[in-house]
């Protein structure tokens, strides 16, 4: 298991930021965690369910996290309940994390033409709609401006073999970024979708020949090198300082530059 590194450097302190998709020490919302962390930042961290929390619960307890519950976006309410809790606890969020996915195996393994209605509802309620769900909600807490975070992938923008309907939901979550960010602005409100290249995830796992983009990724890319959870985390945590006040709108390429490579 990763750690949080030793030697903290608190550009962060004073804020408090929510965490949504820590599945295991793999997970890229893990890496963003232990950054924020490491920053000085106070944490809340959410689990999928009972199966995902004995996974989750001691890395939201290195976290130090005070706030540590279930959050299941397909089951009414606990978006709404965690939320809620925040306001209580803290009174106010400066950033967020956003880094949940899910399309039915028929409908990511099939061809975009052939999804079905469900399948392809069920895709952008979960990859996209929770994240404007999201921003409703951390929009009154956050009263002196704050950052809100999705994670995205380059088959958003380039047809990426296997990845089918979750470049489409990928697409529409990195347009919603910039209407939010439009909508936002003016409350002092950044949003941010950070595309992270291929990294051995257990979503990405899902992905028929995974480990074939991840070679291709590594031979293409500029930087010669696949990029890691903590490349992610550290790029994320730097737009939440203040020192990225005036970046917003933004999808931040962290893939070595493989994405302008034909």
């Amino acid at each position: 298991m990763s750690r949080i590194p030793v030697a903290r450097a608190p550009l962060l302190e004073g804020k408090r930021g929510l965490i949504v998709g820590i599945a295991n020490d793999q997970s890229i919302a893990w890496g963003c965690a232990k950054a924020f962390r490491a920053l000085g930042a106070e944490l809340a961290v959410t689990y999928l369910n009972d199966k995902a929390k004995k996974f989750v619960e001691p890395l939201a307890r290195e976290l130090e996290a005070p706030i540590f519950m279930p959050l299941d976006v397909g089951v009414e309410g606990q978006m709404e309940a965690v939320f809620e809790r925040i306001a209580e606890e803290w009174g106010q969020l400066d950033f967020l994390v956003h880094s949940i996915a899910f399309s039915p195996k028929g409908a990511l393994g099939g061809r975009v033409v052939d999804v079905t209605r469900e399948g392809f509802a069920t895709t952008m309620d979960v990859s996209c709609w929770t994240f404007l769900r999201m921003g409703h909600l951390a929009e009154p807490l956050m009263k002196k401006g704050g950052t809100l975070f999705t994670m995205s992938y380059y088959g958003s923008q380039m047809v990426v073999k296997n990845y089918n309907i979750m470049g489409v939901a990928k697409a529409a979550l990195e347009c919603a970024v910039r209407y939010m960010a439009a909508e936002l602005g003016p409350k002092g409100i950044r949003v941010h979708a950070i595309s992270p290249g291929p990294l051995a995830t257990r979503a990405a796992s899902g992905i028929p020949e995974f480990d074939q983009l991840l070679d291709k990724a590594r031979a293409k890319a500029p930087a010669r090198s696949l990029v890691s959870i903590d490349d992610v985390g550290v790029a994320t945590a730097f737009l939440a300082h203040d020192a990225a006040r005036l970046i917003t709108g933004e999808t931040l390429y962290i893939d070595g530059g493989y994405h302008i490579i034909d």
